[in-house]
């Protein structure tokens, strides 16, 4: 068995609200052969490969396979998908190669959500019996959650907007960004109201992307990568499905998953937390424990920049790349699925 497990590399591309001249594969291809580079790994020596994704998006299904042509299936690889966001990929190469299977591992995600309306397209996520029929879409989940963390009081309105100006803030200096502007409070909230109660500043921009991380173990990541991001911990826990028997102004799953990967053992540096939405980052922060020493999204997060599929896995990459060039020692990104954050992921990485 392998008992360490570290990124050694990562790429994205440069976002953009919508694509109009590549397809899922040509994203695909320019930040894998990336992110192979960057890890000083040959192509063919890497052991593993996996990825997330979503046929709604596409309209097509197995469309993921049409994926592998980035990657180059021949001679035949080793390969796994998972329908959903590519941290969760992420998951089980870190899984195969704790078990001594591979030593290294190609993980990438995918998607345009300028294909179609991504708000409607991903309520075929809810429960197909009882909520998928009214067709709220994610924005009305979101909402309803909103709602119901500022009626329980926890936060305010100003709160939801100093997240969403600290944010679009900080992506003035994330070149990956799709919505970036210097902006306050005051301003914000001066703006109209359009998904009560949520303005378009505290819900994600559609984006188009793709992003590429590879894994390696031990002695082999110390020989590619100068200082790995060793991941400590990592997590993964689900809400119940049924909306109406869960608390939606607390998230149990992330506070489990949070503990199990060590976030509460402290000394985190930075956080990026997959906040498609304002009202989800206090939330997060409440169940992981984070309190005003840790830099929480300072890439700018999902509010500025959402490539569904591939969201997650940025925030390791964010994390991760934070951690190659020094500009921090330890920290923590999360992932998540489905309405109303229904499924987290927390994953902890340090240097050594």
């Amino acid at each position: 068995m392998n008992g360490e497990v570290a990124v050694v590399a990562f790429a994205q591309t440069k976002h953009v609200a919508r694509d109009r001249e590549r397809n899922e594969v040509e994203l695909i291809i320019p930040v894998v052969r990336e992110a192979i580079e960057r890890s000083g790994i040959p192509r063919h020596e890497i052991g593993f490969t996996a990825s997330g994704s979503c046929d709604y998006l596409a309209g097509g299904p197995f469309s993921f396979v049409m994926g592998l042509d980035a990657v180059g299936a021949w001679p035949p690889i080793r390969e796994s998908h998972v329908e959903a966001d590519a941290a969760w990929a992420l998951h089980e190469a870190w899984v195969a190669i704790l078990t001594g299977e591979v030593d290294s591992a190609l993980v990438y995600g995918f998607g345009k959500s300028s294909l179609g309306d991504v708000h409607e397209i991903m309520t075929l996520q809810t429960d197909p019996y009882h909520v998928a029929p009214l067709w709220p879409s994610m924005v009305d989940l979101a909402a309803l959650q909103a709602s119901a963390l500022l009626a329980a009081g926890e936060v305010t309105e100003r709160d939801l907007a100093e997240v969403s100006a600290r944010c679009r803030t900080a992506a003035l200096d994330n070149p990956n960004a799709v919505v970036a502007e210097a902006v306050d409070a005051d301003e914000l909230l001066a703006r109209p109201i359009t998904h009560p109660p949520l303005r378009d500043a505290d819900v994600f921009p559609v984006t188009d992307g793709a992003a590429a991380v590879v894994l390696a173990a031990g002695d082999l990541a110390r020989d590619v990568c100068s200082r790995p991001a060793w991941i400590s911990g990592l997590d993964h826990r689900i809400e119940p499905q049924a909306l109406g028997v869960r608390d939606l102004t607390t998230s149990r799953s992330t506070a489990l998953a949070g503990a199990n990967a060590g976030a509460s053992a402290g000394g985190l540096d930075a956080a990026e937390l997959h906040t498609q939405f304002s009202h989800e980052e206090p939330i997060l922060r409440q169940a992981l424990g984070l309190g005003d020493g840790v830099d929480v999204n300072p890439s700018g997060g999902p509010l500025t920049a959402n490539p569904v599929m591939s969201t997650g896995l940025i925030r390791i990459g964010e994390i991760a790349a934070r951690i190659h060039d020094g500009r921090i020692d330890r920290g923590l990104a999360h992932a998540s699925q489905g309405p109303a954050l229904q499924q987290n992921l927390v994953c902890v990485m340090e240097a050594r």
